[in-house]
């Protein structure tokens, strides 16, 4: 009987830890609000969200892994708070520096910099939101609120870059240090490179590499004060001609095609040949071709100009006059589309008109920028200066300006200046005005164009 009194104690242990658990839970539980830690305090607040504004910093939210604490800038308190542990960068009374900066680059303004210094120290904590933990990636976005109780507004305000800051610890002297030197290394490494390469490139590199190479060192020498000075005295004793250069620059804006100052006639004057290249003429064959077929030329097919001189092809009789005129006709024709094909009102017209390859391909050099998809002013300026030039060779280098203007979408008084770049001069007659050019060109300079087009 002895040995089966443990069981039997064993069974009354269970039953009372059993019996104890059943009273603790028939116990009422306590109320909360009996509590007055536990009191929550209900607030009705009208929520104000607010959107970044690109011309100002939203607010920066960081931390510090290492401990660091901005706000407490007693020396004393902290020894108290830190059991006497050796004073760190915070334990001055004055409060810490922060310094934001920005990258002004176009495609990196969005990168920022934060620098918090404590005083007396040489420690900075810095932080950005483009390296380190904020390159991770991002599920999430971040907000700030602030609770206003005496209005009952809650402004909600997002952080800047949408990311959390991590300020790490950075030794001022030993970080510059650091970077002088590896900059130091790499820069000493990049010259051993770019001497040894030099050497190969003397003894095996090709003709044009070697040549490449001297034209760098020429460009990378050092001036020498005393050639300077020579230099300068030269310079100083060459006369410029002012008028020159002016006549100069206004051909450059004026963006006229190739022409001869020296020549005599008109047709001389703009060489056709040079503004219709020799590979060119073979591919301007569509309106001759229509005129040999006795097909009537579509009056939405060509410029209102083409259409109402396609009568002057059947007046000339030579063959050779009339299929160097009727290229003439095609040339204008290709750029007046060609104009069009870049403008968002009239790209529709055209749809349905082809220019051969090695045109287009030549209209692309000349009057694009490479690149863009727009045809800028200088260009267009430039393509019109040879409709026009071709529209003087075609009437006998004495024009109507009318029909040309409403291909091209301008006014004729918007035409005039161009006109007169070209060295072009204007006569009425019959109530019509006419274009002509005269011979030897002669360009009207700055002041008169400007007094032109007042007038």
């Amino acid at each position: 009987m002895e040995e089966q009194e443990p069981s039997s104690s064993k069974s009354r242990t269970k039953k009372s830890k059993k019996r104890n658990r059943e009273e603790k839970l028939e116990q009422p539980v306590e109320p909360e609000s009996q509590n007055p830690v536990a009191e929550k305090e209900c607030l009705r607040v009208k929520i104000q969200l607010f959107k970044e504004q690109p011309n100002k910093v939203p607010p920066i939210v960081a931390y510090f892994p290492s401990g660091y604490n901005p706000c407490k800038t007693d020396s004393q308190t902290q020894d108290e708070e830190e059991g006497g542990r050796e004073e760190g960068p915070n334990s001055q009374s004055n409060p810490p520096r922060v310094k934001v900066f920005r990258n002004m680059a176009e495609k990196k303004n969005n990168r920022l910099q934060v620098v918090v210094s404590p005083s007396g120290s040489n420690v900075d904590f810095v932080g950005t939101n483009y390296s380190g933990e904020a390159a991770a990636a991002q599920i999430c976005r971040y907000s700030l609120g602030v609770l206003d109780k005496e209005t009952g507004t809650l402004k909600i305000v997002p952080i800047a870059s949408n990311k959390i800051f991590r300020l790490e610890p950075r030794v001022r002297s030993s970080e510059t240090a650091n970077q002088d030197a590896s900059n130091s290394v790499k820069s000493e490494l990049t010259t051993e490179k770019k001497d040894k390469l030099g050497e190969l490139t003397a003894l095996y590199g090709t003709k044009k590499d070697r040549k490449k190479r001297k034209e760098i060192i020429n460009l990378k020498k050092e001036v020498d004060p005393e050639s300077q000075k020579s230099l300068d005295k030269k310079i100083g004793q060459v006369t410029f001609d002012k008028e020159a250069l002016a006549n100069t620059t206004a051909l450059i804006t004026r963006n006229i095609p190739p022409h001869d100052l020296s020549a005599t006639t008109p047709v001389e004057a703009y060489p056709l040949d040079k503004i219709i290249l020799k590979g060119d003429w073979d591919f301007l064959g569509d309106i001759y071709d229509l005129l040999q077929a006795a097909a009537e030329v579509e009056s939405n097919a060509y410029p209102r100009f083409v259409c109402n001189r396609i009568h002057k092809l059947d007046a000339i009789e030579d063959e050779t006059e009339r299929r160097k005129l009727s290229c003439v006709f095609s040339f204008i024709t290709h750029l007046v589309k060609f104009k069009d094909m870049f403008s968002m009102d009239h790209a529709a017209s055209t749809k349905n008109h082809k220019i051969p390859n090695i045109i287009r391909q030549r209209f692309f050099t000349m009057f694009t920028d490479p690149g863009c998809k727009i045809l800028s002013s200088d260009k267009i300026y430039h393509l019109i200066s040879y409709v026009l030039v071709l529209t003087l060779h075609a009437d006998g280098f004495q024009t109507d300006p009318s029909d040309i203007a409403k291909d091209l979408r301008i006014s004729v008084v918007s035409l005039r200046p161009h006109f007169w770049n070209l060295g072009c001069k204007f006569f009425r007659e019959n109530n019509a005005l006419y274009v002509t050019l005269p011979a030897p060109l002669k360009f009207p300079s700055e002041r008169n164009s400007k007094g032109k087009r007042r007038q």
